[in-house]
């Protein structure tokens, strides 16, 4: 992908943020923190990631498969202790269900943008039955629930959480396909039902990512466990190992989240 001046710059600055955190964080013998990372991001991330082990190295999201992550600099058997990562979890309710819009994860991190938050201190954003679970970094969480007494025409209220309810947990749709190999484009369309040359759009137009990392290859071979996110339409998880058909093509299982 052709990149201008201005975005090769700020991948820059990226880099040298995640060599600075790992540099403190190994000289001075404590935990550092990035902000949220979307996809784009982590993968830079994982570019720099071979030259940052030295330090030690982990993410979180704050819960189980979350899109937007934290990177943790600081090794806990050097250190000698374990430091939790700065996420909490708000839960955003309306103060009236009845009353209440329909609201939608744009409407929430709209309502939230309109604060002047910078969107690396907000995670994910869990939306049903117009309320949402809000993971941002601690340090923001006082000033969030002090502030966001609206989303859309909705007066909503904020408390902080241990986490969801088991409602909003994601539970994916069990899908099963048939292709003719694992190759990336040729799972992806298959799992979104559109045509090959559509899903070599998304490669060409780099939106497609596996475990966090950009996939520009779109013959590369997916493997079970890996998880491939389609910027536009959701993620999916493989799951199993594929088999074999009469017909000589691969029964593959994936778990799909819309």
């Amino acid at each position: 992908m052709d990149r201008t001046p201005s975005i090769e710059k700020e991948l820059q600055q990226l880099k040298n943020r995640f060599r600075d955190l790992a540099a403190k964080s190994f000289q001075q013998g404590i935990y550092t923190f990035s902000g949220f990372l979307g996809m784009s991001e982590q993968d830079i991330f994982w570019q720099e990631e071979k030259g940052l082990r030295y330090a030690g190295c982990s993410l979180s999201g704050g819960c189980e498969g979350a899109d937007r992550v934290v990177a943790r600099f600081g090794n806990p058997e050097e250190l000698g202790y374990e430091m939790a990562f700065p996420i909490v979890c708000i839960r955003v309710s309306p103060l009236s269900r009845k009353f209440a819009d329909e609201l939608s994860h744009r409407d929430f991190l709209g309502a939230l943008m309109n604060l002047g938050i910078e969107r690396s201190t907000l995670g994910d954003i869990k939306v049903g039955e117009n309320q949402a679970y809000l993971f941002c970094l601690d340090s923001m969480a006082e000033f969030i629930c002090e502030n966001l007494g609206q989303v859309k025409h909705t007066c909503v209220k904020c408390t902080l959480s241990e986490g969801m309810e088991g409602s909003f947990l994601e539970e994916p749709d069990p899908v099963q396909i048939h292709v003719q190999s694992l190759r990336a484009d040729a799972v992806l369309a298959r799992v979104y039902d559109m045509s090959r040359e559509k899903s070599l759009e998304l490669f060409r137009a780099g939106r497609v990512y596996v475990d966090g990392r950009l996939c520009t290859n779109n013959s590369r071979q997916l493997k079970s466990g890996e998880t491939v996110n389609a910027r536009g339409y959701g993620k999916f998880i493989l799951t199993g190992e594929p088999r074999e058909t009469k017909k000589g093509r691969l029964a593959v299982e994936a778990a799909v989240y819309r």
